[in-house]
């Protein structure tokens, strides 16, 4: 039940991103699809991101939770305004420990139980990566961003972008599993649709990472006992 609702509070955040802060400007509206081995479907495409990287006005920050539940974020990606806070909330019967070497948000919350709950502001735009110190299979990524135009999709992989000025844009797409795509965006005084944004998980190979200590994880050579 937890978990549940640790995923609605997720997803609660996320539709605010999904449709946009701002006032005045138009629509736009597209597609993200991930090329699988073997022509599998997708079961991923609400994680990928979208966002224009133009310099436009920053958004509001937010506060968002993230559940650990059995050893996994939940939700395992989100995307916020510069400034904005994430709170970790441990629900596992045993400690964690989340922790961030990026370049744009390094950060240690120590390691803390069931019940407890640590926070930390991402005041740098970028991709940052979160792991916990004890579990390494734990990751979990925070797309931080500089403006307010982004979203994440919906299931299907449709996403909209609302109250975006015309202009030329340069519409950016990630994934944790594709390398990131990029597509020239002209919006009009009515919007644009129809964007394609293929994103190609192929050639993704899952590497092990170091701990917040840049060592190997001792769980590595079958130590975990939980």
């Amino acid at each position: 039940m937890k978990r549940w609702v640790a995923m609605l509070l997720g997803v609660s955040w996320m539709v605010v991103g999904r449709r946009g802060a701002a006032q005045g400007g138009t629509r736009v509206t597209g597609r993200v699809t991930l090329l699988e081995k073997d022509s599998r479907p997708s079961r991923d495409l609400g994680a990928a991101v979208v966002y224009f990287d133009a310099a436009t006005p920053a958004g509001r920050a937010v506060t968002v939770d993230v559940a650990i539940n059995d050893k996994e974020f939940v939700p395992r990606v989100v995307v916020v305004p510069a400034g904005s806070t994430v709170r970790y909330l441990n629900h596992d019967p045993f400690d964690h420990n989340v922790f961030s070497v990026s370049e744009a948000n390094p950060f240690d919350l120590g390691q803390y139980g069931r019940g407890e709950t640590r926070a930390w502001t991402f005041a740098g735009p970028g991709l940052t990566r979160v792991f916990c110190n004890v579990h390494p299979r734990m990751v979990m990524f925070v797309q931080v961003m500089a403006g307010r135009y982004f979203a994440q999709p919906a299931a299907d992989g449709s996403f909209r972008i609302e109250d975006v000025p015309p202009g030329r844009y340069v519409l950016h797409a990630w994934h944790e599993r594709s390398p990131q795509v990029t597509q020239d965006v002209l919006v009009t005084a009515e919007g644009a649709s129809g964007i394609d944004l293929q994103l190609d998980a192929r050639g993704f190979r899952w590497v092990p990472h170091k701990n917040k200590y840049g060592k190997d994880y001792p769980t590595n050579a079958g130590r975990e006992r939980y």
